[in-house]
Formats: structure tokens, sequence, C-alpha cells
């Protein structure tokens, strides 16, 4: 016969309601917070994966941070250049009708009075701020104001850096949320993008030099290998003329014949895969320089304007204003096209952000779905369970108090 003292008895009924407490106040515990983990020890396995869980879920939420930001900053620069893109076309009207000869001298100075408030305009655009007022158009020097004019010139310098600003928005991937306006509004070809042709500024004749293109990119090419082109036509009696290089010998064709001819108005003259229209009549001695657009022959918009207002103001020949506004609009269609292409490249950094935003929102479902199935109670099951433990608790307390009022004595007395 096995012999249960009443210690041991006790020592068990007390380490049965203990157990059976614990796992109640634990399951109170997880019904009070919602949480099946409220301490590692819990699940350390489940505890493992929320600190991993909530750790992307932060990554994430710092990625959808920069691209919001990002978004609100590309999306001020949209409007902003849309302004300036706008700006420019009507400088370019004004431009196109001051070569018109029927225009007196006070609509020649209203022109350039329109246009200097234009550029005055242009600068206010280029020094644009966002939302937390840096600059849009000044690169990594975002504290700056890139464009400072001076009040004597109206000449329009640049204060910034070539630099453009990133934000990181993925795991090694960065977009730029900012453009240097130095490679928008300063550093741009004056020409044509490959070549600039300009009338000599003593020619005497009525010669206007007007539109310039390349006909030949293969014959331009080969023109070109040596080094920029850097050539003069001459004009000699009755439309004549000769080409000459920049030590004053023959430029030949390819056969190796000098490139002479005889220019008539309203013609062109073409030569190493170059095309350039004229108008009127130049005079013995005129000439008309071409050269290649190169890094050191590149023209600011903001000088391109002043160039503009400079002679329509300068009250000088019918033929100077059209020469000079002619090779100021092809520098200005260089700023419109630069204008064009940042636009392009920021649509396109607008819908990567877009995309990346996207992912981020999907990902963010999924994570939080998976975090709350490890983190978060089964709130049926938990009450269900806490009643179930209560209702044990009290059954093991009732023994328990039965048990310790039993006794021999009892027992004979039964």
């Amino acid at each position: 016969m096995m012999r249960i003292s009443t210690s041991w008895m006790y020592q068990q009924s007390l380490s049965t309601m203990l157990n059976q407490e614990s796992e109640l106040a634990q399951t109170q515990n997880e019904v009070s917070t919602g949480n099946a983990i409220n301490v590692p020890s819990d699940n350390p396995t489940g505890a493992a994966q929320i600190v991993g869980l909530n750790h992307i879920l932060a990554e994430n939420s710092e990625y959808t941070n920069n691209i919001s930001s990002a978004n609100t900053r590309l999306s001020t620069e949209t409007s902003t250049l849309t302004s300036v893109s706008n700006l420019l076309s009507s400088v370019n009207d004004i431009a196109l009708g001051g070569i018109n000869s029927a225009m007196s001298p006070s609509d020649l100075s209203n022109m350039a009075t329109q246009l200097t408030q234009y550029r005055n305009q242009l600068v206010q655009l280029a020094n644009t701020t966002d939302a937390n007022g840096q600059a849009l158009f000044s690169g990594t020097s975002s504290t700056t104001t890139p464009f400072v004019t001076n009040s004597s010139t109206g000449a329009v310098t640049y204060a910034g850096n070539d630099q453009q600003t990133f934000v990181a928005v993925g795991t090694g991937l960065q977009v730029a949320s900012g453009d240097p306006g130095s490679s928008i509004f300063m550093n741009l070809a004056q020409g044509n993008g490959s070549f600039v042709s300009s009338a000599g500024s003593s020619n005497t004749g009525t010669l206007v030099v007007g539109a310039n293109s390349v006909t030949s990119t293969t014959a331009f090419a080969a023109a070109t290998a040596a080094g920029p082109i850097n050539d003069t036509i001459t004009f000699g009696a009755n439309g004549t003329y000769a080409v000459t290089d920049a030590a004053g010998n023959p430029v030949t064709d390819s056969s190796g014949n000098p490139i002479t001819g005889t220019y008539t108005d309203g013609g062109s003259i073409t030569f190493d895969g170059m095309s350039i229209t004229m108008s009127g009549t130049p005079a013995a001695g005129d000439t008309v320089k071409v050269q290649s657009d190169t890094a050191s022959n590149t023209q600011d918009v903001f000088t391109t304007l002043n160039n503009m207002i400079a002679a329509l103001q300068s009250g000088g020949s019918t033929t100077a204003i059209s020469n000079t506004l002619n090779r100021q609009l092809e520098s200005l269609n260089q700023a419109m096209n630069s204008v064009s292409s940042a636009q392009v490249s920021v649509g396109s950094r607008v819908d990567t952000l877009q995309q990346q935003g996207s992912s981020y929102s999907d990902l963010n479902v999924t994570y939080k779905s998976a975090l709350s199935d490890v983190q978060n109670v089964d709130m049926a099951t938990a009450i269900s369970n806490l009643s179930l433990q209560s209702t044990a608790l009290q059954a093991s307390q009732q023994v328990f108090a039965k048990v310790q009022g039993t006794s021999l004595f009892n027992y004979l007395q039964g």
C-alpha cells in the first residue's frame, strides 16, 4: 500500500494552483494587451520574427517618407519648369517680332522693356524653393540662392554647384530630387548644337545670317575629326565667296578643291555637311564666322535675353538687329531644349517614385499581416481559454480547501 503524506499532497495541490494562476495571468495579459507575445520569453522565435518585421516596416516607412518628400519637391520643379518653358516661348515670339523690319524704334524699345521683365521673372523662377525653403536649382548647395543679378549690368551669375541632390528610396536605389541650375540654364550651346555661324560685326552690306543646320552628319564628322571647326566665309564682289580656316588657309572639299562659290540673295552656302541660309546682299569684304559648338562656346539663357535686350535698344540697323536676334534665337532654342530635357527627366523620376511607393504600400500590407499573425492574439480563443482557466483554478481551489480540512479523525467520525 502506498502512503501519501499530507505535506506532499499540500505541495502538489499548491503547485497545480500556482501553475494555473500563472497560465491565467498570462492569458489575462494577452486579452488586455491584445498581444500573443508580451515578453521574449513568451515565444523566443516569434519575438525574433517581430523584431525583424518591425525593422522592415520601419525601413519601409522611412523610404515612403523619402518618396513623399521627393515627390513634393519634384512636383514643384515640374510646375516651375512648365512656367519657364512658357516664359521662353513668349520670349521667342517677341524676338521673332523684333526681326520684322516694319518695327519702329518705339516698338523695339517696348519689346526690350518686356524682355527685361521676362528676364527678371526667369531669375525668380530659377530661384524657386521647395516647401522647406531649399532652392530647387542650386545643386547640393540648397541653402544658397543660386542665381544673382548684377543690378548695374543685368548679368546673372550662378552661385550653386553642379551636383544633383539624391534621396534613398530603396536598398541601393537613389533618385535625384533636384537638378543643378548650371545644367538647365547656364552651360548651353550658342548655335544649333553642332555649330554657330554669325555675321561679322564690321560688315557693311545687308547680309543676314538665318537658320543653320547639319545636312550630312558624315561630312560634318569628317570635317571635325581633326578638331573643332573655326572657319570664315569671306565675300568678294557680286556675291562671290571663299572659305578659309583659322590660319587663313583655304578649306577644301572631299576632292581637295578650295570651297568657293557665288551667293545670291535668299540662298544658302553649304560645305562640310553644314548648310547656312542667308538673305540680303553682302558687301565686298563682309564675313561670316562658322565655329563648332564647344565647351568654350556656350552661353547662359540670361545672357541670351540680355543680348536680345541690348540689340533692341541699340538703335542699330535692321540688318544688325536681325543678325543678333537670329543668333540669340538659336541660343534660346538650346535653352528651351534644355528645359524640355529636364522636364522629361523629372517625369521619369516621378514615375519611378510612384512605382516604388506603390510597391511599399503592397509590401506593408503583407508585412503587417505577417506581424499580426505572430504578434496579435486570437481574441476569441484567448477569452475562451481565460474562462476555462479561471474555472479550472476555482475548482482546484475548492478541492484544496476540502482536502485541507480532511484528517483521520474526520474520517473516523464519519
